[in-house]
């Protein structure tokens, strides 16, 4: 079908090629959308075939808006009728429909949807339609591979001019805040380990809303690549730069939603360290039935994946899967787990020793994957870089970088506003920690929007506990959340006791 309109030039150039101007509502009635392609036609012998824009003010119904660069170069006439063709659907919705049917994609097809999804041109329907598209048919590696470069390509870049390292977990399991203390740890020895870090979208915190707690994460990336040049490293959120913009994006449509496809979180994952220029990369991977990753079944086949996309962009990548029967650390909730990470750099006597352990390990296979030391010398130096404050001294310093207060005291992290205690019921054994449960709890209780609610756990898997015991506390800033964690905790069971 042709429709027919009257020209009206624009004095501004499209930066995006060739593209036309519709009213919003008008495009609506004919079934055109953003992104859509569209022949014009002047007098039935010049043609042309551009992109929709919409507006619901610069044209009127009736109207269409021709860029600069359209009419300068088509001699095109204030008022002049123009014959308009719909040519067909955008690239990238083809692709997400090729998705949803399963079928593979090219390199271009996966480009074109990380372009619109970037330039706004696909909407918050389109996205998650595409988010959720690797549940119907796991992406094949190429696919990922094409899907991350994409997201690269369509985003900012650091340019440090070195190359640096990265440790990063793939999320799922409470506490476990193992990378504030693996940054400082390898930052200390002099290794560039710049991280950015995401909030939490299914869980009480994330590295980001932890680091918060201490010092300001947002930034610009001019900003950043200062404190990386004083300091070595950063903890910062990455949502505040351009990294794989096409990323932070389809973070938010899954939100909602509550889903993370292990295809998709591969993808996040390897796009930003390659937009950070990392060459080596360690990834934290708990394994239980109560967290992101159930099995190692799961766990091989994801780490061949993450491996695969590392090669491809001469990055080497070392996946270290643990089984994953409790949190790590004591604390759950931003502040809480901000105290834990301080303690063991303060070398606190309550520490949790459980996150120092991980962190050692991790922070040590890193160093070993760096070449900074022999094979089989790298926990020995992690831990060194621990116990002589090297750590701590570098941490303080990120934090000051960052705009953060000067020597945190680790007891001064948490305020205690309200809180209530959960006791054992029985005498017996801790036979299973539900993870899930802790989560549900603590985000009943306000996490991680609250920076100061969550709990605090007293006892760990396989302890014999007696009836009264404490199991953990619950935080919060207000009586009202404390009542609707006291309702999650009486409906979901964090301990198991037999």
């Amino acid at each position: 079908m042709a429709y027919y309109l009257k020209c009206k030039k624009l004095d501004i150039t499209s930066g995006r090629g060739l593209e036309a101007l519709l009213n919003a509502k008008e495009a609506d009635s004919y079934g055109i959308r953003a992104g859509d392609r569209i022949s014009i036609i002047w007098n039935k012998a010049k043609r042309t075939v551009v992109s929709v824009d919409l507006s619901d003010k610069e044209v009127k119904p009736g109207e269409i808006g021709l860029y600069k660069n359209v009419w300068q170069e088509k001699e095109t006439k204030i008022g002049e009728v123009i014959e308009v063709k719909v040519e067909g659907r955008p690239l990238s919705i083809e692709t997400i429909k090729k998705k949803m049917r399963g079928e593979p994609a090219t390199y271009e097809e996966m480009f074109s949807v990380m372009r619109d999804i970037v330039d706004g041109k696909l909407g918050e329907v389109e996205t998650a339609y595409f988010a959720a598209s690797g549940l119907l048919k796991p992406y094949s590696d190429e696919e990922l591979y094409y899907m991350t470069k994409a997201m690269v390509e369509t985003g900012d870049k650091f340019n440090m001019r070195v190359k640096v390292a990265d440790k990063h977990s793939v999320g799922g399991l409470a506490g476990n805040r193992i990378t504030p203390i693996v940054i400082p740890i390898v930052a200390s020895l002099g290794i560039y380990i710049p991280k950015t870090s995401s909030r939490a979208i299914t869980s009480p915190s994330g590295t980001a809303d932890t680091m918060e707690v201490l010092c300001p994460v947002n930034f610009t990336l001019m900003e950043v690549q200062k404190i990386i040049r004083k300091t070595k490293g950063c903890l910062i959120w990455g949502g505040g730069l351009s990294l794989a913009p096409a990323d932070d994006k389809l973070i938010r449509v899954s939100r909602p939603m509550a889903i993370d496809p292990f295809d998709k979180m591969v993808v996040s994952i390897m796009a930003k360290k390659v937009a950070t220029g990392v060459d080596c990369l360690v990834i934290d991977m708990p394994v239980g039935e109560s967290c992101k990753i159930p099995n190692m079944k799961v766990a091989n086949e994801l780490a061949k994946k993450f491996v695969f996309i590392g090669k491809k962009f001469g990055m080497k990548v070392k996946v270290v899967a643990t089984p994953a029967r409790q949190p790590i650390g004591r604390g759950i909730g931003p502040a809480l787990e901000a105290r834990d990470v301080l303690r063991v750099l303060q070398q606190h006597k309550y520490r949790p020793l459980d996150l120092e352990r991980k962190a050692i390990k991790l922070a040590g296979a890193l160093i070993e994957l760096k070449g900074y030391c022999r094979k089989g010398h790298g926990q020995e130096l992690a831990k060194k870089q621990i116990k002589s404050g090297a750590a701590w001294k570098k941490m303080n310093e990120i934090v000051v970088a960052q705009g953060g207060q000067k020597d945190w005291n680790s007891e001064e992290v948490m305020r205690e506003i309200q809180k209530y205690e959960i006791h054992a019921t029985r005498n017996g054994r801790i036979v299973r920690v539900d993870n899930k449960a802790i989560n549900e709890v603590c985000m009943n209780l306000g996490a991680p929007l609250d920076k100061y609610s969550g709990i605090h756990t007293h006892v760990n898997f396989g302890e014999k506990v007696k009836k009264g015991q404490k199991l953990f506390t619950m935080y919060t800033s207000n009586e009202e959340r404390l009542n609707l964690g006291v309702i999650a905790a009486e409906k979901n069971i964090i301990y198991y006791v037999k």
